[in-house]
């Protein structure tokens, strides 16, 4: 296997987390090779798009110092660059009193928390990450769909083959594949690991704001990123991405083979969408003419919603570490989720002790004998 490209990590998957862990793996001075099995930026998974939110109102106590950390990286990242990904505007939760997902308790009559927040512009981001690592010195390959992963059982580490027969040396590999995630480790562990992430096909929907309320719904006027935890949950942003359109999306979909997916919204969610839309903006947004603009995309997401962050294990010890189910709220967290997998990679289990606080929510052990993963209050 001398012969082969060397590496000292490969990285399977090249969406938002694949790129935050091959800026941090090459700015530390690691040969890395980002694979993706696509184009790069492209439109199939789930790191594309116009806009995703940042937000730190959660119920769990470990993910607001994930995104504190986060938004610093972001913010280093940029200056790195030399342009903007992340648009600061407030955040704005609202629901019934009992939601406990609203970590602030109101008073009584009270509706609404208003937090810090803001938008990341999606593509770009991937992108930003994908030039700082070139700029560090990754090697990238699109269109390079994984076959297998196997232990070079002669001097450790793995061996990456793709499926045109390709094949590439590592010391360490990290699988950030997304939507496509549980396929590709069940492939790679013959079938010994079964990740309880599920493919879950969604669809993001513009709406038109009324002529003459238009500067009402701007971030630069300050209207927030928001959330309705009610039944359905909603979530959107200000206008920024496209003139005179806000962004409202019901988050719910249906289950899905991500190489098999209808590219259509789920059965009523645009009624769903336009009744609310009624109830909170009134004749602001033109909700009675339906949506303007419509993008499909993946989530994959775990059964407890937490993320998958661990070490594959079995027969590749620390030598693969796996980053999944992410979907619904952990784009705003990729560079710290990129710093924490190539903390790993570079320390193993030794850096996994040290990170356990971060990270022991995270485990892929804690489906066994419980498929619902970790308690929720």
């Amino acid at each position: 296997m001398s012969n082969l490209p060397q590496f000292d990590l490969i990285i399977i998957g090249a969406g938002i987390m694949g790129s935050s862990t091959a800026y941090h793996a090459t700015k530390r001075g690691l040969k890395t090779l980002l694979l993706e099995q696509f184009d790069l930026l492209h439109y199939r998974g789930s790191s594309h798009g116009e806009s995703r939110t940042i937000r730190a109102t959660y119920p769990e106590a470990f993910y607001p110092p994930m995104i504190i950390e986060s938004e610093k990286l972001w913010r280093e990242a940029e200056l790195d660059v030399g342009y903007n990904v992340y648009f600061k505007t407030e955040q704005l939760d609202f629901g019934p009193s009992d939601n406990t997902s609203l970590l602030v308790s109101v008073p009584e009559g009270w509706i609404a928390v208003v937090s810090d927040g803001g938008v990341l512009k999606a593509t770009k981001a991937v992108a930003m990450f994908q030039t700082l690592a070139v700029k560090y010195g990754v090697v990238m390959k699109d269109k390079t769909e994984i076959a297998d992963v196997v232990v070079d059982e002669e001097k450790g580490g793995v061996v990456v083959r793709s499926g045109l027969g390709e094949m590439f040396y590592g010391k360490k590999c990290v699988v950030t594949a997304g939507a496509w995630v549980s396929k590709l480790v069940k492939n790679v562990s013959k079938g010994v690991v079964n990740l309880p992430i599920q493919a879950i096909e969604m669809t993001i929907f513009y709406w038109r704001i009324k002529d003459g309320c238009e500067e009402d719904f701007a971030i630069g006027k300050g209207f927030p990123t928001f959330a309705s935890f009610g039944e359905p949950y909603i979530y959107g942003t200000p206008a920024l991405e496209f003139p005179d359109l806000i962004k409202a999306v019901v988050q719910r979909g249906r289950e899905c083979d991500p190489d098999n997916r209808t590219w259509r919204p789920a059965e009523m969610v645009v009624e769903d969408l336009k009744e609310w839309l009624k109830l909170t903006f009134g004749d602001r947004v033109k909700w009675e003419d339906g949506p303007v603009m419509s993008q499909s995309c993946l989530y994959s997401m775990t059964p407890d919603k937490d993320y998958v962050i661990d070490f594959l294990g079995g027969g590749f010890g620390e030598d693969v570490v796996v980053a999944g189910g992410f979907s619904g709220h952990g784009f705003k967290m990729a560079p710290v989720v990129g710093r924490i997998l190539v903390d790993l990679v570079v320390g193993g289990k030794v850096a996994a002790l040290e990170l356990d606080e971060e990270i022991k929510w995270f485990k892929i052990g804690r489906f066994e004998g419980n498929p619902r993963g970790n308690v929720k209050h």
